[in-house]
């Protein structure tokens, strides 16, 4: 029996390694299908809206098939359709597609007037994306000229998503020296256009070529390249498909290897073409040699939530008193976390099924309470999961076909009889989410979660960790509103001796309040309970379960906004807080905290990472501190500080996504992952950043010689004031590390890649370079040394960075990492003269000689400022860098005069 177990476990890790993923994309026969567009709830309802969709899918289709050498196309979509839009019998009910897994939203822009479409990136070079983001005003057409057709533009931003490429324009740096000249930042360097400026004084504005910096040899700031409208350069479709001749990737051949962008600072300088290449849809796709069907399209409607309780009572549920920690948390779901108006059914097993209750539409508090009583009460017997599952499809038939349905399945013991009833879980059209509990739950839920689309969690018999609480808490419906969704607030736990108090706050914000519920849990006896509001009002009313043992009081309206003082006393035994809310207003977006892990499973010594967004709508927050806390199945924690600063595992900076490498792994088996995030620490400011991974703002055009500007691309407010104040608590799920050696366990793990390297000459011959310090282990720990190396050919440095020119580091002592590292030299053997490009990339070595991947790779340009002459008594004109091939009528003829009255200036002079 147990090498059946252990076969079917290492079927289930096969299977599930890989990236994480919640996207039900499938590659199949060339063709992309399952992709889910989701319209958000608060999209005023639009049946146009429809069909924009469909059309920008349909356009799309053909230029992604021609783009990828007649590779890939677009088979079939489903749109999901808000609740609160009208019913239609073309309508139907949606599977396993939710607002969760959609890989496109549609979303209303905020800030306003933001309409540029942009895909979230957490990973690096190569990874796939999370989700696209488009807003109504883009699909119905308005944005044509500053992001071209709307097919194209989500061609780009597939590119983002399905392989992990980035944008070969840069907003902040659109220009660079090479070889003293100025280029703009193109891909391909064939692209034509002119370098402008427009300058507006009293209504008025005037185009005008750009000015040459004395200082800097680039042009002056609110310098713009525009293209022109005619081309004839086929590529790139990451820097502006909107070019109408645009309809290729950038190739190894055709690559502006130089560009200060980010795919070559991410990509190590390899074109976009290169990255596609090496992704699995390349490995496993040939070339069609007909063209491809047109797209069709499903037209799902989200309907009442419907979801069925399936919970263990076998015999091994009396250890660790865990029947008693699952009804605590049983009550938290159906006293708070399940939203009004769901229909909830509830199904117990042990060696058999039993229905504890039928369907029932939570209306009032009288349905919920009702539920609670169902929970069971005694445990014994054997583990029979299939039982649970059919019993719990039974329960659903008799109101509602399965399909969209979620199950929640919650075992502690093993059942080698459960891979029997895998067919018939997928064909069911049911979700299922899983709550593995305690060491011996059955090794196969991670692969019942991952078919289905549903949440896989883990919680231990460390009561302190309040690990099922936050299980339960996590099981909000991923296609209500967010203004619906049950928010946590705070999960805490203590074991306490000798009358000890757990002390603490709780911060209620402006964006939630309503349904606050303050839930207190023991293990031996009542405790003593204390609890102020922000004016310092202690509240009374808790509701004490003895026989569960557990309060709670639920806070009536709107809960005061501030801070909750709670002051918890007992003796020997462990106490717990876990408290929740909702959004205080459907008008107003509430801070929402997400968390996840980058795979279902960590390979030793493959790192895992641990990624947490942070967000108000869309709109990202930043200097949040966020920390998570990953427990082991021996029950064994370890702490990380998330970060978004834009290096270790942190994709970009100040894009309200944190993330940190965890390598701390010290048994195989399952891992929980639980997320702390606090805002309004120390006074910091709220922020909105510019999305990063887009299709780029065209300024505008040039046609027929003659400059058209686009209106001036909305501002980003990037200082919202002071941040709000909040506390979120999040559940990212769990992981399931394999490979694992006994201890001692070997360092295997090398510091992590330096990916934010910048480097600026200082004075003449300087150069000073500036990075964020790795670690020993990834982003943990110091480094030991580090690796410099230069050359004035940017193949050559990467390539064969081990033979290029080193740079002496004797005095360079690495930093704790993620601090800023500061180093300035002299290039000694290198001649440095004007016009010098000198390209530069470091590599991190442990104390154990383990070597990071080479850095992004750095460029200066040495430019020395001419001497300025000293002024002449005849008068004299500036004379800006010019193009004199310019084709721009009035900008031509003021060049040849600038370039004739310097003539005439020299021969005067």
């Amino acid at each position: 029996m147990g090498s059946f177990k252990n076969s079917v476990f290492i079927l289930v890790l096969h299977l599930l390694e890989g990236a994480l993923s919640d996207s039900l994309i499938q590659l199949n026969n060339n063709g992309y299908e399952g992709i889910v567009i989701a319209i958000d709830p608060n999209v005023p309802e639009d049946e146009t809206l429809i069909q924009h969709i469909k059309d920008m899918v349909t356009d799309a289709s053909p230029y992604l098939f021609e783009a990828t050498e007649k590779r890939f196309y677009f088979k079939n979509v489903a749109i999901l359709i808000p609740e609160n839009w009208k019913t239609k019998p073309e309508y139907v009910k949606p599977k396993l597609e939710t607002y969760k897994n959609a890989d496109v939203l549609v979303a209303e822009p905020n800030p306003t007037g933001n309409d540029g479409p942009y895909t979230e990136q957490m990973g690096g070079c190569g990874e796939k994306g999370d989700r696209i983001y488009l807003t109504p005003d883009f699909l119905a057409g308005n944005k044509l000229l500053q992001y071209g057709p709307q097919g194209r533009a989500f061609v780009h931003e597939w590119a983002h998503l399905r392989w992990g490429v980035f944008n070969e324009y840069n907003n902040d740096q659109k220009f660079y020296l090479s070889n003293r000249r100025k280029k703009p930042v193109i891909c391909s360097a064939g692209i034509t256009g002119e370098t402008v400026i427009e300058k507006c004084q009293g209504g008025s504005c005037v185009t005008q070529p750009c000015k040459h910096d004395r200082k800097t040899g680039l042009y002056e700031e609110g310098c713009e390249f525009i293209p022109h409208k005619s081309q004839t350069e086929k590529a790139s479709i990451m820097y502006s498909q909107s070019i109408d001749t645009v309809v290729k990737f950038c190739t190894e051949k055709n690559h502006n290897k130089e560009a200060p962008n980010q795919q070559n600072t991410k990509c190590n300088r390899r074109s976009t073409w290169e990255v596609i290449q090496d992704s699995e849809d390349f490995k496993t796709t040939t070339p069609m040699t007909t063209q491809p069907p047109k797209p069709t399209f499903s037209l799902l409607q989200i309907g009442q939530r419907i979801v069925c309780l399936v919970l263990d009572k076998s015999g091994s549920m009396t250890i660790g008193n865990r029947l008693k920690r699952l009804n605590q948390a049983g009550k938290l779901f159906l006293l708070q976390t399940v939203e009004q108006g769901s229909w909830v059914g509830m199904v117990t097993f042990d060696s058999a099924a039993y229905v504890q209750s039928e369907l029932v539409q939570i209306n009032s508090a009288t349905e919920r309470d009702t539920l609670t009583k169902s929970l069971p009460t005694t445990a014994s017997g054997g583990t029979s999961i299939c039982s649970g599952l059919q019993s719990a499809f039974t329960v659903i038939k008799k109101k509602y076909p399965t399909d969209g349905a979620e199950i929640v399945l919650l075992t502690d013991g093993e059942d080698n009889t459960i891979s029997a009833c895998f067919d018939e879980v997928k064909q069911s059209g049911a979700i299922i989410h899983t709550v593995a509990l305690g060491p011996s739950a059955a090794q196969e839920l991670e692969e019942m979660s991952k078919m289905t689309g549903g949440l896989q969690t883990y919680a231990s018999d460390q009561v302190q960790n309040n690990g099922l609480m936050d299980a339960f808490a996590a099981l909000s419906s991923g296609n209500k509103a967010v203004s619906q969704r049950s928010i946590q607030l705070e999960s805490r736990g203590l074991t306490l001796q000798n009358s000890q108090w757990m002390n603490g706050t709780v911060t209620v914000d402006s964006t939630v309040g309503k349904d606050t519920l303050f839930l207190i849990t023991w293990t031996t006896d009542l405790p003593q309970i204390l609890l102020w509001d922000p004016s310092g009002n202690k509240q009374d009313g808790f509701v004490v379960d003895t026989n569960t043992k557990m309060a709670y009081l639920q806070i009536p309206d709107i809960a005061k906004i501030g801070i909750w003082k709670y002051s918890l006393q007992a003796s020997s035994q462990t106490l717990t807080l876990t408290v929740t809310s909702r959004a205080s207003s459907a008008t107003l977006p509430p801070v929402t905290v997400t968390s996840k892990v980058n795979k279902d499973t960590g390979k030793f010594p493959s790192p895992m990472v641990v990624y947490v967004k942070i967000h108000q709508g869309t709109k990202p927050i930043l200097r949040a501190k966020v920390t998570a806390l990953i427990e082991s199945v021996d029950g064994k924690t370890a702490t990380l500080e998330l970060l978004d600063n834009g290096a270790g595992a942190d994709a970009t900076k100040g894009d309200g996504i944190y993330s940190r490498y965890f390598t701390a792994y010290d048994t195989n088996g399952r891992y929980s992952v639980k997320v702390w995030a606090l805002g309004g620490v120390n006074t910091a400011s709220q922020t909105v950043s510019a999305q990063q991974n887009g299709a780029m703002y065209i300024p505008g055009w040039i046609e027929n010689g003659e400059v058209k500007w686009n209106p001036p691309r909305p501002a980003i407010n990037k200082d919202q004031g002071k941040q709000v104040c909040f506390s979120r608590t999040s559940s990212g799920g769990s992981f399931v590390a394999t490979d694992v050696p006994k201890a001692p366990i070997p360092d295997l793990f090398p510091p992590c890649k330096i990916t934010d390297l910048k480097a600026e000459i200082q004075g003449d011959e300087l150069i000073n370079l500036t990075w964020t310090a790795p670690g020993d282990d990834y982003d943990h720990g110091r480094a030991d040394k580090y690796i410099i190396r230069i050359s004035t050919n940017i193949l050559e440095l990467r390539d064969k960075f081990n033979e290029s020119l080193q740079v002496n580091t004797t005095d360079l002592i690495p930093k704790e990492a993620n601090s800023e590292e500061v180093f300035v030299f002299k290039p000694e053997t290198i001649t440095f003269t004007n016009g010098t490009d000198l390209f530069i990339a470091i590599q991190a070595v442990d104390k154990v000689s383990l070597k990071s991947e080479i850095s992004n790779i750095a460029q200066v340009s040495l430019f020395i400022p001419p001497e300025i002459p000293p002024e002449k008594p005849s008068p004299s004109l500036p004379c800006p860098d010019i193009n004199i091939n310019s084709t721009i009528p009035g900008i031509h003829i003021l060049k040849i005069m600038w370039k004739w009255l310097g003539e005439l200036q020299i021969s005067l002079g």
